[in-house]
């Protein structure tokens, strides 16, 4: 499985992820929204590099040129709700891709346990697709597995790229368990080695739902 991971290479991806990160800079939330948008716009560029593509003529005012057409039948999926602005930023770019929302959310049973409960999918048939799973915060990697599974129950994929703006260590390791090793790439803008015990990254940088829409209740 490989797993790309983006501060291993400063670029202006490791701005937006400062900005991210900057508890005075998240007040402002259509920024923070932005920034997802933006390592969003980056990270689908770069999976579009990986892609297959097919050659066709185009016609010109003046002649014809022959260009290279994406030859890959892409779906991208999110996870409410704080993957909504990192998914527009792959959908800025795929904008022809098909589109799979799922919910996912924590159902706490004491202040430090809880289950993770998925209620909602809409998803348009994933056989022999390419499925791009965009969440920015992969703490556990529970949420990740479960969307993964319910997504699963519209088709067998041809490709898996899992992509997170923030990941734990121990997220990583959980996806490489249980994602197909063999069609899944994970790309990720920092990889934080600690959870808390609210299974909150650490330094992470907070509650992306919350600095994107609001605190919820």
């Amino acid at each position: 499985m490989n797993i790309i991971n983006f501060a291993d290479t400063p670029s202006l991806v490791s701005q937006y992820m400062a900005e991210l990160r900057d508890v005075n800079i998240q007040k402002d939330m259509l920024r923070f929204r932005r920034n997802l948008e933006r390592i969003g716009e980056i990270m689908a560029y770069e999976i579009s590099k990986t892609m297959t593509y097919r050659k066709q003529n185009v016609e010109t005012p003046l002649d014809t040129a022959q260009c290279d057409m994406l030859d890959e039948n892409v779906v991208l999926a999110t996870i409410f709700r704080a993957g909504i602005p990192f998914h527009k930023g792959f959908l800025d770019y795929f904008d022809k891709a098909q589109n799979a929302f799922v919910s996912a959310y924590r159902k706490y049973k004491e202040k430090e346990n809880f289950d993770v409960f998925i209620e909602y999918i809409a998803s348009p048939n994933l056989d022999g697709k390419t499925v791009i799973i965009a969440d920015p915060m992969l703490a556990t990697g529970a949420s990740m597995e479960l969307s993964y599974r319910a997504l699963l129950t519209k088709g067998t994929p041809a490709k898996i790229h899992v992509a997170s703006v923030i990941s734990s260590q121990k997220a990583i390791d959980y996806v490489k368990e249980t994602f197909p090793d063999d069609k899944t790439t994970i790309w990720v803008g920092a990889i934080d080695e600690k959870i808390n015990s609210h299974s909150y990254i650490v330094p992470g940088l907070g509650d992306a739902g919350d600095l994107a829409y609001g605190v919820k209740e």
